[in-house]
């Protein structure tokens, strides 16, 4: 059985995921999270909020929009014309495959960004034949990922079950930018659900139909390159496949931010923000800076609206997995946002000092036009929707009437006070999928020790934080546990479990990723002390029950159980 099957059957049986509407056989892409599985996932999309919208908190905020979308604004976004998959059919037994997916399997090549007609010859030479019944395959096609719906009864407006957050953030970013500080940068964040009509779904959690997602929409003037705050993250490091790299069959290097900076490796230092941003995120939900790199996507590999694309991948448990990705998205989104809404989304970008500027106007001579009023519709027709560099080319060779164009209109340049200009803000765009944080953090905390699995996920993401049992099915150790659960639950994240044997209860919080474990025996009716155990060494030491608080204080504080240990001992 692959690593990967182990975690998944450890999460059927210990309440984390499964897949949605088992007892009618399941529908493909869909899973439910379990009380224990809901538990870690808050505290995944937690500790997101903690690192990029709260200690951003001078620049990031938080707004929540709808699941439905109209059409209009997904035809604006581009993806109802672009948001789709190849798909390929059999022509004998009529099964359908995600085209890209079926020859990277069967061919081991990286097949992203090939157009249908591409991957149309290309399995064709190749000779393709249907796993299923080894027929032959039709041509490739498109196929789009929205799923659609109807906006009130019947056959009221089209809307789609949108497929991210971002175009909510995007429409409603004026609105935000005016009640915030009308200043930018400015980041709008969301967790939100979002659906995709998947064609092949697959590795669980990895390649769902529906999801969570938690994206920043982050707003700059593009010619402001100074981010003080870029100075908190200077130093990290982390592994990068840049596409030159990438084109030349190398592996990812361990890069500085303040290198990818200084060398312009990115196309805004913003970008390099955000990736240490996520650099540190994955790290605290316990993926080792060993199992994961960023890897830029080559231009053909981007989607339509980015100039610059960096997919954070991990490795872990044989897997390579996106985790996250990070777009460039430029003014692509309110530009055409505003053009479609006929709704102006720029800002007012102000000037220190005012500018003085030569501009060019039109100036029409309308005395010329007194007795000949069609003459003055012909003149006008001409000019319509010109810019006066236009029309200025047009003066000495244009005739109306057997007269030059320069007897009825002439340009003028003029010097004007410039107070600032009106500009699209350009978007960077961080985003992770929830379920694929859950799952990754999962692989990355599995453990077999002897005959049994352990969980050692970070402390901030286990379930729980800390189990009490009482050792035997007797009333007075019963209510003394209970006595030490009730103690430590206005404080603590507590479990309560009397049922079992003792060693069947450890490996039950074990596997869930329990840190720590409090047994009431005998001898706490004799001096006062409890056993606490530590899930990832399994060393046990007796505490005082009066000093517990303080002792598991020092523990989620980042004390080292081993030293605890020692103090315990004197």
């Amino acid at each position: 059985m692959p690593e990967s099957d182990k975690v998944i059957e450890l999460a059927k049986r210990r309440g984390i995921f499964w897949p949605s509407y088992e007892i009618y056989g399941g529908v493909a892409g869909l899973y439910d999270v379990g009380p224990v599985g809901t538990k870690i996932k808050n505290k995944i999309v937690a500790l997101w909020r903690k690192i990029f919208v709260e200690q951003n908190s001078e620049f990031v905020v938080e707004i929540e929009t709808p699941l439905i979308t109209p059409s209009k604004v997904l035809e604006a976004s581009g993806h109802v014309e672009n948001f789709t998959d190849p798909i390929v059919e059999c022509t004998k037994c009529h099964k359908i495959y995600r085209a890209d997916h079926l020859v990277e399997d069967m061919l081991k090549v990286n097949v992203e960004g090939l157009r249908p007609s591409e991957l149309t010859a290309l399995i064709s030479e190749k000779g393709l034949k249907c796993p299923a019944c080894g027929g032959d395959f039709g041509e490739v096609r498109s196929f789009n990922l929205l799923f659609a719906t109807n906006i009130g009864p019947y056959t009221g407006s089209t809307g789609y079950l949108r497929p991210e957050t971002a175009q909510g953030m995007f429409t409603a970013f004026k609105r935000v930018y005016e009640t915030s500080r009308q200043k930018l940068p400015l980041g709008i964040a969301q967790v939100g659900r979002v659906g995709r009509n998947e064609i092949s779904p697959r590795q669980g959690l990895v390649r769902m139909r529906e999801f969570t997602i938690m994206e920043v929409e982050f707003f700059i003037d593009p010619e402001d390159k100074e981010v003080p705050w870029l100075t908190r993250y200077l130093e990290d490091s982390f592994p990068v496949l840049f596409k030159e790299a990438k084109e030349r069959g190398e592996n990812p290097s361990v890069v500085k931010v303040k290198e990818m900076v200084e060398e312009r490796l990115v196309v805004n230092p913003w970008m390099a923000f955000w990736m240490a941003s996520a650099s540190r995120f994955v790290q605290s939900i316990g993926i080792n800076r060993d199992n994961f790199y960023f890897e830029e996507k080559l231009p053909h590999e981007r989607a339509h609206y980015s100039s610059q694309t960096f997919d954070q991948i991990v490795q872990v448990m044989g897997e390579k997995v996106e985790i996250s990705g990070h777009a460039y998205r430029g003014d692509y989104d309110l530009s055409r946002h505003s053009r479609y809404s006929n709704e102006d989304l720029t800002v007012f970008k102000k000037y220190d000092k005012p500018r003085t500027i030569k501009r060019k106007t039109i100036v029409i001579k309308r005395d010329r036009f007194k007795d000949n009023p069609d003459v003055q519709k012909e003149v006008m027709s001409i000019i319509a929707n010109k810019s006066p560099e236009a029309i200025e080319k047009m003066l000495g060779t244009t005739e109306i009437g057997g007269k030059k164009l320069s007897e009825y209109i002439e340009v003028m340049e003029r010097e004007e006070k410039e107070h600032g200009i009106k500009i699209y803000p350009h978007v960077v765009e961080p985003s992770f999928g929830v379920e694929r944080c859950l799952y990754l953090s999962l692989l990355s905390a599995y453990r077999e020790k002897k005959d049994r699995v352990v969980l050692a996920l970070p402390k901030e993401l286990a379930p729980y934080q800390v189990a009490v049992f009482p050792l035997l099915d007797k009333e007075e150790m019963r209510n003394k546990a209970l006595e030490i659960y009730n103690l430590l639950k206005g404080s603590f994240e507590v479990l309560f479990d009397d049922s079992g044997s003792i060693g069947k209860r450890y490996a039950r919080v074990d596997e869930i990723g329990v840190p720590y474990a409090i047994t009431v025996d005998p001898q706490t009716f004799d001096d006062g002390t409890v056993t606490v155990r530590d899930r990832d060494t399994w060393n046990q030491v007796r505490v005082k029950i009066d000093d517990l608080m303080v002792m598991m204080n020092k523990l989620f504080s980042g004390q080292d159980f081993t030293m605890i240990s020692g103090e315990a001992k004197k």
